[in-house]
């Protein structure tokens, strides 16, 4: 399964905070790259580098410049799940494209009380959020999907 990042935050310690769009986030210690791939040595000689990690375009792993990034399969599976507030909530858009669905059959969900508003899902501004124990309750796992 692909799992698309959302954002990610880079800590002085060289560990990352990375955000994945089904609502997981995991801490990522990038330090023992020092010592196996020659490229992130880089940033022992310019830590300021580190600092300044971003996520590619589609969410597909973090990227520093040409030479260094990390692809979003390693940090998931290799990152310590930690937990925040926002665990388990994702946004329609992410839900859709995980569990294949529209996101009019989520507003009807929520219409006709399939989820319940403001247990199961809630709109922040213009964006609508869902818990993933709802989607897997109302429409089983998400689908597996690659790259």
């Amino acid at each position: 399964m692909f799992h698309k990042i959302k954002t990610v935050q880079a800590l002085p310690d060289f560990n990352l905070i990375v955000q994945f769009a089904e609502g997981i986030t995991k801490l990522y210690d990038v330090k023992p790259l020092f010592s196996t791939w020659e490229p992130f040595k880089e940033f022992l000689s310019d830590p300021e580098l580190f600092s300044n990690a971003e996520v590619d375009k589609g969410g597909y792993g973090v990227i520093w410049n040409d030479d260094l990034d990390l692809s979003c399969d390693e940090l998931y599976h290799n990152g310590k799940r930690i937990k925040t507030p926002f665990d388990g909530l994702i946004a329609f858009t992410d839900a859709t494209e995980l569990w294949g669905l529209n996101e009019s059959t989520l507003r009807k969900a929520i219409t006709y009380g399939k989820l319940s508003k403001g247990v199961d899902a809630c709109k922040y501004g213009k964006q609508w959020v869902v818990t993933t124990d709802a989607m897997t309750r109302e429409y089983g796992p998400p689908r597996s999907r690659t790259q």
